[in-house]
């Protein structure tokens, strides 16, 4: 057991202390002939490269952006069929209800002329009695 924990501690030990780097050198030469010589030295280790962690972190917050863009387009077209859907049915229920006004007017001249023609029988009636009473 001990040869494990050993070993596992000289595993991490190794993987602490490797390192990486690279060196840039660069070389300007200023307008009045001099020479500046600058070197750049980057130390990464071999756990984590945070360049690649945040690549991925760039990749999913444009993936994020773009669905959230997604569901936003998606929310507005259906907002747009919503509300052009309840403007039909609002003009059809006006032209309904203007239908069922307009028959009531044709139901109620009919009614009209129905009992204007009744009530002129009745008096034709009643006189032709009034004339045979007389007879």
């Amino acid at each position: 057991m001990k040869k494990h924990i050993l070993a596992a501690f000289a595993v991490a030990a190794m993987l602490v202390s490797c390192k990486e780097s690279s060196s840039k050198t660069e070389t300007v030469e200023n307008k009045d002939g001099s020479v500046v010589t600058t070197t750049t030295t980057e130390t990464t280790t071999g756990l984590v490269d945070s360049s690649k962690v945040n690549e991925a972190k760039n990749k999913i917050q444009n993936s994020i952006d773009n669905a959230g863009e997604k569901i936003d387009n998606t929310t507005q077209k259906a907002k747009e069929d919503i509300n052009s859907a309840a403007k039909d049915m609002k003009n059809d229920a006006h032209k309904v209800g203007q239908d069922i006004k307009k028959g009531a007017q044709d139901v109620s001249r009919d009614v009209k002329d129905a009992t204007a023609k009744g009530a002129q029988k009745v008096e034709d009636g009643a006189r032709k009695l009034k004339e045979d009473l007389k007879k």
